[in-house]
């Protein structure tokens, strides 16, 4: 396979995983995978929480994909697709789960444009505990800070659910 073929490939996957992250975060997890994702809305205890059984879930497609691609002799396009799967999990983790939850100490701050608006964004998704009534499910793309909060105003005032999850 022409490595164009292969980087198109790669980076077409990274930008469908942000397409299937959002879907998957906002109506499995959000729907009736909440009862692994609400260990995420709430305080972790230690330094695992249910939620991470979403990487693992996440991580077997690009397992088997690169698998085949590289070992079965199946399509080589599928190791493109594997490692853009992947690849999209390792931005994920770095972003998400050290960046924004500080799984990992670091002395990061987010000083562009871009980053201080999905660190906002991803804090304002957290503003609600429950699974209903929250705003932006998406990890790598975020509307304005200022629509979310807007948002979240109009849900709660229109009875979806308040901040910190209570019923209005």
């Amino acid at each position: 396979m022409p490595w164009t073929n292969a980087l198109l490939l790669f980076v077409a996957t990274l930008a469908g995983m942000e397409l299937f992250a959002y879907a998957a975060h906002r109506w499995i997890m959000h729907g009736p995978g909440w009862f692994l994702h609400a260990s995420h809305h709430r305080p972790r205890t230690g330094a695992w929480e249910l939620n991470d059984l979403y990487a693992v879930i996440f991580a077997v497609p690009s397992f088997v994909l690169l698998l085949g691609g590289v070992q079965l002799g199946w399509w080589p396009g599928w190791t493109w697709i594997g490692a853009g799967i992947a690849g999209y999990g390792a931005i994920y983790a770095g972003f998400h789960d050290i960046i924004v939850h500080n799984r990992i100490a670091h002395r990061y701050v987010a000083r562009s444009r871009y980053m201080k608006r999905i660190v906002q964004a991803h804090r304002l998704h957290h503003v609600v505990e429950t699974k209903r009534g929250t705003v932006s499910f998406g990890f790598l793309y975020a509307p304005k800070p200022e629509a979310l909060k807007a948002e979240l105003k109009r849900r709660a005032r229109a009875g979806v659910r308040a901040p910190g999850g209570t019923q209005r």
